[in-house]
């Protein structure tokens, strides 16, 4: 049988090799192309506007966060299948490195593809890496610099959004999950970092479901973009657990909060100098004087909790909301700790909705994590008034309550003047599961504070007394009643406290009694609780 004369029976030139493709040389040629590629997918165009913006590159964000050289890229070659204009990495870096040498994953938005936005194969890559921290057992964390939803995949965009809450379900409570948000992070670009553990965001960030325009459009309302979503504005709402400077400044806060954390939930934290000053110090006996001896006077917490901790070492986490409660991360003799305090100078020290928001996450942090919980208490109780009735302090101070008798971390408590009303109960009192509690002898426990004690009791005697000596009793009734009343010694007759001690021997006293409740939780076959976004 012969061939027609049409019969062209040569190879057709798009299976045609040329001969360096057909050499390992040229195969490696071919990869160091396709990595470079890679690398800035978006080329010299994303390059220049993304320096135009003045904003570094998804790697060179992640080389400030892990240790020097640790880096290994997964999915560097990843793109859209079928898709002509497809580029390499989809708009996200994924990865595994180190920080102070244990393994973390991490994930980077990438500004320069689709503007960093969620498309199939950046679900696949974010999903994968999920699943890898939670075969190793360690901390995930998410760079975010997103527009949010790819607007070109439609349904399949917000379908794999829906997949990586699945997974952030999955890890929540098991492994550390931080987030850090930079740039302007819009609609699902801001619901991925609300629900992990801590949000840290730079000064300059944005983060917002709908943005101005959209708004004006539905609503017709006139906002800016600061007043919207600044980072400013977003931490005053309870979204951000902390502003950063700049950059570098928000990464070196997530590495400082992950010296703080176990790998995962069935670990320990890492221990750090141990044994440090074994005995009082000056620094101890400052303590001794700190209170004034003015019951309505205020002094600063900050310089009592700098004085219990290793090296005064505080890692403070929400400062950006409800100064009058403090949370941040300690450690004592080596060992990370979790610290809830008020604070006298803002407010008194008494206790709102928003701080009870704050207060509640981070005890539920600590307590998935196995950090044991410090409460210094100098709190008049829970703040009156129709704006805090209103925005639900009634629920919201419930979950404080939940979060303390949900704790099965050691809890030591420290009073230190005023434990009053619902203030005693929720700041780590024995009755809602405290191991041990003490109190100074400048302590005040109490139903109330002696002036609205007098007010309540006594106004009839005070009606009675002539109107120009009315102020000095009342006064006496005062002075007499946080005397003989607001004492701690009425709690330690009936065991509520287990010991009044000078203050000089509270940093000691924390550690004598943490070594003695060491093994209360015991070992862990599960995580105990996930974290909601609170």
């Amino acid at each position: 049988m012969t061939a027609s004369a049409h019969d062209d029976r040569r190879p057709h030139a798009q299976w045609q090799v040329t001969a360096d493709q057909a050499t390992t040389a040229g195969k490696l040629a071919e990869l160091r192309r396709r990595l470079d590629q890679a690398r800035e997918p978006a080329g010299d165009i994303g390059a220049a506007k993304r320096a135009a913006k003045g904003i570094p590159s998804p790697r060179e964000r992640i080389a400030m966060l892990v240790d020097a050289g640790s880096f290994v890229e997964i999915g560097a070659l990843v793109k859209q299948p079928g898709t002509p204009d497809a580029l390499y990495g989809d708009g996200v870096v994924t990865g595994h490195g180190t920080v102070d040498g244990r393994p973390v994953v991490v994930i980077a938005h990438d500004q320069t593809v689709f503007g960093g936005s969620v498309g199939e194969m950046f679900g696949r890559k974010v999903a994968t890496a999920m699943e890898k921290a939670a075969a190793i057992g360690c901390p995930f964390i998410a760079i975010n610099d997103s527009g949010g939803a790819r607007i070109q995949d439609a349904v399949t965009s917000l379908a794999w959004y829906a997949w990586v809450s699945r997974r952030q379900h999955m890890l929540s409570g098991l492994v550390p999950q931080v987030s850090v948000m930079l740039g302007k992070c819009a609609a699902g670009a801001v619901y991925s970092p609300i629900n992990t553990d801590v949000l840290i965001a730079t000064k300059s960030s944005h983060m917002f479901v709908t943005g101005p325009e959209v708004i004006r459009e539905t609503t017709g309302e006139e906002v800016t973009l600061d007043e919207l979503g600044s980072a400013a504005t977003q931490a005053q709402n309870g979204n951000i657990h902390h502003v950063a400077e700049d950059e570098r400044a928000a990464f070196d806060w997530a590495r400082a909060y992950l010296s703080f954390m176990p790998s995962s939930c069935f670990e320990s934290a890492p221990l750090v100098n141990p044994g440090l000053e074994p005995g009082i110090t000056a620094a101890d006996r400052e303590l001794d004087s700190i209170v004034p001896d003015e019951h309505n006077v205020g002094y600063d917490m900050y310089d009592v909790l700098l004085r219990l901790f290793d090296d005064g070492d505080l890692h403070e986490i929400g400062d950006g909301v409800a100064a009058n409660m403090i949370t941040a991360f300690a450690r004592v003799d080596g060992r990370s700790v979790g610290v809830v305090t008020n604070q006298p100078i803002v407010a008194a020290g008494a206790i709102d909705a928003r701080a009870s928001d704050k207060a509640a996450h981070f005890i539920r942090l600590c307590n998935a994590f196995g950090l044991p919980l410090i409460f210094v208490v100098d709190t008049p109780g829970v703040l009156p008034g129709v704006e805090e009735e209103r925005i639900g302090v009634i629920k919201r101070g419930g979950r404080f309550f939940y979060a303390v008798v949900e704790a099965t971390v050691p809890i030591v408590t420290v009073i230190v003047r005023k434990a009053f009303g619902g203030g005693y109960a929720v700041m780590g009192s024995k009755q809602l599961g405290a191991d041990i509690n003490l109190a100074w002898p400048t302590a005040r426990i109490a139903v109330m504070g002696g002036e609205a004690a007098v007010g309540l009791t006594q106004r009839r005697q005070l009606e009675s007394v002539p109107e120009e000596d009315r102020a000095a009793v009342r006064a006496q009734m005062v002075d007499f009643y946080n005397t003989t009343v607001a004492t701690p010694w009425v709690a330690a007759e009936r065991g509520y406290i287990d010991a009044v001690i000078e203050p000089s021997q509270t940093r000691l006293e924390i550690r004598r009694a943490l070594a003695m409740l060491a093994d209360k939780d015991g070992p862990r076959t599960e995580r105990k609780h996930l974290l909601m976004p609170l």
